[in-house]
C-alpha cells in the first residue's frame, strides 16, 4: 500500500502487517528523530522503497484530474454503476483532451 506520511503511525503499520500488506510509507522527521533519540530501544527503521513510492505521484495526479470534473468530485450519483459511468466519461474526456490535437 502506497501512502502519505500522514499514515506512518506504528498502529497503521501494524494493521497492514497483520493483514499481510506491504506498506510503502515514508517516516516523518519527528518520528525518525524520536526513534534515534531512544537509541537501541528505538528499534529498526521501517522499510521504505523510494522507487515504489514515486508511483504514488501518478495515482495522485490521476485522482486530481478526475476531481476536476464536478460530478466526480461531488459524487452526485446515487447508484454505484452510474458513478462508475461518470468516472468513465470523465476519463475519456481527459484522455481526449491530452491526446487529440
Amino acid at each position: 500500500m502506497l501512502a502519505d506520511k500522514a499514515y506512518s503511525s506504528r498502529a497503521n503499520r501494524a494493521y497492514l502487517r497483520r493483514r499481510g500488506i506491504q506498506a510503502v510509507i515514508p517516516i516523518k522527521k519527528d518520528q525518525q528523530a524520536n526513534r534515534l533519540n531512544r537509541g537501541r530501544k528505538g528499534g529498526r527503521p521501517p522499510g521504505f522503497d523510494a522507487e515504489r513510492y514515486k508511483e504514488r505521484n501518478t495515482a495522485e495526479r490521476c485522482v486530481n484530474k478526475l476531481k476536476g470534473h464536478r460530478a466526480v468530485a461531488l459524487r452526485t450519483d446515487k447508484r454505484e454503476r452510474i458513478y462508475e459511468g461518470t468516472i468513465d466519461v470523465a476519463s475519456i474526456r481527459i484522455w481526449l483532451r491530452d491526446h487529440v490535437l
